[in-house]
């Protein structure tokens, strides 16, 4: 597949980003875009490849003044196109001109397709290709003039092997004078700023399809009455320079009292706003003590920049009373990760793995066209291996199964391993009870009710109905957990302690975990105040867990780190509490956003202390924390009136 120069070819862009190890692009072409890769010449005199250190951030290029300035020739090698592409770049700037990539081509390897060459040219190469004029009485648009005269001057590059990019194609000379690297550099920003023009009508287009002509004015009013009926309404608005408007969010009583409660780990989804027929809607989500999604605050995304997730995660926060959450699952973006590092340093950052599952389907369409079993396999691949070991060895053996080892898309999430494969997570707490669960559950959520297009008024009329509706199952849930007991199915001790502690939901799963207890083998392993003890399945198997027993502080920690992911006590250390006759939940593992008093009055002073941020934010002053008072209930008919004083440094909160 070749694509061949046009007026609009891609400028090289010199705001170039070597940042984290996210995948922010769709194809073998721009996923290299933003991959750091040192530059590689080639040294004639020693027959071999030479790195070549430059200085790459968010600053135009400059040559490196200790380093004598290479030129292209042909052979010459580099580690990939984006390092050619820099190289070039950076030779363009000494010499004073401005380059763009004309034209690029893949290839099919294997049923996937694969960048294979890049074409790097002059800004003057070719001759703009007049369009056809059209009688059609309709006001003709102001013609631009084109900086094309022919220049031939371009650097080819096509890759002969793995890490091995060679310039096959040359040509040096200008058609044209060349002007001073100042000069260049001017000429390249002025390209740059067409990108600027085409951001802002962008954003205009997608304010036009979020708000109409007036929705924006009636989304501020639906703000206001919200705020006047509810003290505890919290909204915000980002407009641009030109004072319109580019993100909005907002939270309600509800979602804050929650986010008190529940805010340990929180997933911020945008998936519903990439559907063009959906508003541009996006969300702080969690689970409650049922188990349940519930919501932390709203969204309406129209830029989708860094310094516009800063924002909406600094409001996000300084709203939920400047509490960071423990973990925060998000979508693949490189924008989305960048402002997660710098709002969110001491958080556990995740990737959504059911996104890049369902991305997988997508990108390697062929594959699982010719071979049905890939996509299970994977997904076991994926999410059975418990240590990091186990899935090494299990990704290797698929890879080499299916010959996919050149496969682009693969080596990219195999790169981002670490921030979404649960085995590099286990010690990480996400309130995540088995795999998949929590985002299939939410995406079925959202899909019911938001699934047509809709004007901004009827799609929050919605929203909160469908809210509404799921504030009052968990009331109702919370009526029955206090008005029904558990049934038993074991005479262990600690199964009654935990019947009257856990909701129903959690029950149930704990109930799983102490029935697969009671079928393992343990074999103590280490003596000593420290005890060792292997447990497992069978007595001997090999597919065993090491839970290491702490007898001063009756502590147990088991090496499938069950606890640490979810908060329940795995069948391992289950087994080892029932055989030392231990006949009551230890209390460091009763964690209390699972029990039946999750919404006492105590749950987030127990996390954390919260500041007096009233006074330090204008945001708060203006939402005004909650007034006076928090209604909340527990049951069906309990109300509780909570007293707050705008004054004092710690809030209590129902």
């Amino acid at each position: 597949m070749e694509y061949s120069s046009s007026e609009d070819d891609e400028p090289i862009d010199l705001d170039i980003d070597f940042g984290g190890d996210e995948i922010t692009q769709s194809d073998a072409d721009q996923q290299a875009d933003g991959v750091s890769a040192p530059l590689h010449f080639f040294n004639q005199s020693e027959n071999s490849i030479m790195p070549l250190e430059n200085s790459m951030g968010n600053e135009l290029l400059a040559a490196d003044g200790n380093v004598k300035d290479p030129v292209p020739f042909l052979g010459m090698e580099f580690e990939s196109d984006v390092a050619a592409r820099n190289f070039y770049n950076n030779y363009a700037l000494r010499l004073g001109f401005g380059i763009r990539v004309a034209r690029s081509r893949s290839e099919r390897r294997k049923g996937v397709e694969v960048l294979v060459m890049k074409r790097f040219v002059c800004l003057k190469e070719g001759h703009h290709k007049k369009k056809a004029t059209e009688y059609s009485g309709v006001k003709k648009k102001r013609k631009r003039l084109s900086i094309r005269d022919g220049c031939p001057a371009m650097m080819e590059v096509v890759m002969r092997g793995p890490e091995r990019w060679v310039v096959t194609k040359l040509i040096v000379e200008h058609t044209h004078m060349v002007v001073s690297p100042d000069k260049a550099r001017e000429i390249q920003l002025n390209r740059l700023s067409g990108k600027e023009l085409e951001h802002e009508n962008y954003l205009k287009e997608m304010r036009r399809k979020a708000f109409g002509e007036r929705d924006a004015q009636g989304l501020l009013e639906y703000f206001k009455r919200k705020q006047t009926s509810n003290s505890g309404f919290f909204y915000s608005m980002q407009v641009d320079n030109r004072n319109c408007l580019t993100n909005v969010f907002w939270a309600d009583a509800r979602a804050r009292m929650a986010y008190s409660h529940f805010g340990d780990a929180v997933t911020f989804d945008t998936s519903y706003k990439k559907n063009q027929n959906m508003v541009p809607f996006a969300a702080f989500t969690g689970v409650n003590h049922h188990g349940q999604p519930v919501v932390f605050g709203c969204a309406l995304v129209i830029d989708n920049t860094e310094s516009s997730y800063v924002w909406l995660f600094e409001t996000w926060v300084t709203a939920m009373y400047g509490q960071d959450p423990l973990s925060l699952t998000t979508d693949q973006s490189k924008a989305i990760g960048a402002a997660v590092t710098k709002v969110f340093p001491n958080t556990c950052h995740r990737l959504c793995r059911w996104r890049i599952l369902s991305r997988c389907k997508k990108k390697l369409f062929d594959v699982y066209s010719r071979y049905p079993t890939f996509h299970e396999e994977l997904k076991r691949c994926v999410n059975e291996p418990e240590t990091e070991g186990m899935f090494e060895m299990c990704w290797k053996s698929l890879i080499e199964k299916y010959d996919l080892m050149e496969n682009a898309w693969l080596q990219s999430v195999y790169n981002v391993r670490r921030k979404w494969v649960p085995a590099y997570l286990k010690e990480s707490f996400f309130a995540e009870m088995s795999t998949m669960e929590r985002s299939e559950s939410l995406n079925k959520f959202y899909r019911r009710h938001f699934n047509m297009r809709k004007s901004v008024q009827s799609f929050l009329a919605k929203f909160d109905q469908a809210v509404d509706s799921r504030y009052e199952k968990e009331i109702r849930d919370d009526y029955s957990m206090h008005n029904s007991q558990q049934i038993l199915k074991t005479e262990v001790p600690f199964e009654k302690h935990a019947a009257v502690t856990y909701t129903k939901e959690l029950f149930e799963r704990f109930q799983v975990e102490l029935l697969e207890a009671l079928n393992n083998y343990i074999v103590k392993i280490q003596e000593g105040a420290i005890s060792k003890y292997s447990v497992a399945r069978a007595a001997d198997s090999r597919d065993f867990q090491v839970v290491t027993f702490y007898e001063s502080q009756k502590k147990a920690v088991c090496s499938c780190h069950k606890f640490e992911y979810s908060g329940i006590l795995c069948r391992h250390v289950l087994s080892l509490l029932w055989v030392l006759e231990i006949n009551f939940l230890p209390e460091q593992y009763i964690l209390k956003r699972w029990t039946r008093k999750a919404k006492s009055s105590s749950s987030l002073d127990e996390r954390v202390e919260v500041r007096n941020y009233c006074q330090e934010s204008p945001l708060l002053r203006y939402n005004d924390l909650f007034h006076d008072a928090i209604i909340c209930r527990e049951g069906s008919d309990i109300r509780r009136g909570i007293q707050g004083s705008k004054g004092h440094a710690t809030k209590s909160f129902c």
